[in-house]
């Protein structure tokens, strides 16, 4: 495998040139920037997979669960699981989802679940992305291109093939198609994962469409081609954030979202993807009670850990995080792509002073976590091989079933002091291999 390294040039020069890329908003501008691929791969066995995709299976099948049960029954709150204010008080939570069950009950229909595998080989769950998880085209793309490289090196490794997931995402969408064509919905040009969308589109066949584009009329969304021509949409995959996709709906003055959307979706006559509202599961504060779920719901004992997690919300975990902040790792339950996170042993007493102060104000905005010391990944950096930080973004799809992929998405810090992989940060990406024997 490590025979990749001579193509790493120029598969990045390709990804480059093919516009792999992401986008980050800056101070007010718009800056294109390649993600880094590193060419040695991240190679898990098939026993370990077989262990991951079980204990992700049963998550997300517990996750979707649960977000059946808060829009209609409140069950789980009402048995005393959950807190009733955790819940309601979660940003994510929609009241304009309340009483309304998506197509066959499903919510999260593509779960990107981060994990990280500790050096004693335990492998902990760090957060749930259930709205909309991005990052599966970069390996299915990597991939792609090191087999063209250097094909000899596939046939001598019995790896299972990634090309897959077009097929998943294809009949994931199906599954809640209500008769019409399958469309991705994308902001545009200008938005930080425009190129998955557009990727995503073209390998599953889907129409790539922008909200001016689309149109409701009689409790039926369209899409308007370039001929002026409407042709009925069955199902919109769409990567507009919850509070834009319908101004009639949520933010008034969202220049992004359709008009009455909302309406038609109620009404079964469009399935969306992934279900709005699912925020509230996602929440880093409701990620504690996952496991809790697994075992309410299932009548199970979780397969996967979740990371040792705190609620300032309880008094006596607040009481253990005011106490032992320096060790930690602080989370700010709205934020996402790394931002919002704080390691206590970064700090000075100054510096501990004032988040103690933070979280004994606002105890249900933050969690904390114990810093999890998970396994160092090789990297090829400037002709060496050097050890960095390595997570798994693993993707979950249901439709019919609930199914793992058999790749994911590896993310490694560049930075040889920092636990914080995620590409808004200057993390890079390598190809995951799942092998089929």
């Amino acid at each position: 495998m490590y025979e990749l390294i001579e193509h790493e040039d120029t598969i990045n020069e390709l990804l480059s040139r093919y516009g792999v890329k992401f986008g980050i908003y800056k101070n007010g501008t718009f800056n294109e920037q390649l993600f880094p691929f590193d060419a040695i791969p991240r190679i898990i066995p098939k026993e370990e997979f077989d262990y991951l995709e079980k204990g992700l299976a049963q998550r997300v099948k517990a996750l979707n669960m649960f977000l059946k049960d808060i829009y209609t029954d409140s069950r789980i709150v009402k048995d005393g699981i959950i807190p009733e204010d955790f819940v309601f008080s979660s940003s994510g939570f929609l009241p304009e989802c309340m009483n309304f069950t998506p197509i066959k009950g499903i919510y999260a229909h593509i779960a990107g679940i981060d994990l990280v595998r500790a050096k004693d080989k335990t492998w902990y769950v760090l957060e749930d992305n259930l709205r909309i998880p991005s990052g599966a085209s970069y390996p299915i793309v990597a991939r792609g291109l090191t087999r063209q490289a250097a094909p000899d090196v596939f046939k001598k490794n019995k790896i299972v093939d990634n090309r897959n997931y077009a097929k998943l995402l294809k009949s994931t969408m199906d599954n809640v198609n209500t008769g019409g064509i399958n469309v991705i919905l994308t902001p545009g040009r200008y938005n930080a994962a425009y190129f998955e969308h557009s990727f995503l589109a073209e390998i599953t066949g889907s129409t790539l469409a922008v909200p001016g584009e689309l149109v409701v009329e009689n409790s039926y969304l369209y899409y308007k081609n370039k001929v002026g021509e409407k042709v009925k949409v069955g199902a919109l995959y769409r990567r507009i954030s919850d509070d834009y996709i319908d101004p009639l709906t949520f933010v008034p003055d969202s220049y992004i979202g359709i008009p009455q959307l909302m309406s038609v979706y109620r009404v079964h006559h469009v399935g969306l993807v992934n279900a709005p509202g699912n925020g509230v599961a996602d929440d880093k504060g409701i990620y504690y009670f996952v496991p809790k779920m697994v075992e309410y719901y299932l009548h199970e004992e979780p397969i996967l850990k979740n990371a040792p997690t705190y609620l300032p919300f309880y008094e006596e975990d607040r009481k253990y995080v005011l106490e032992n902040i320096a060790k930690l790792v602080i989370k700010d339950v709205s934020e996402a792509g790394g931002y919002g996170v704080v390691f206590g042993r970064d700090m000075d007493e100054e510096g501990l002073a004032k988040w103690r102060k933070i979280i004994e104000t606002e105890p249900r905005r933050f969690i904390a976590q114990e810093v999890i010391d998970f396994i160092d990944l090789d990297v090829h950096e400037k002709g060496s091989i050097v050890q960095r930080k390595a997570d798994l973004r693993a993707f979950v799809l249901t439709g019919e079933t609930t199914e793992v992929w058999a790749s994911g998405l590896t993310r490694f810090s560049r930075n040889p002091n920092s636990f914080v992989v995620n590409s808004s940060q200057g993390g890079g990406f390598k190809d995951t291999w799942i092998l089929s024997r």
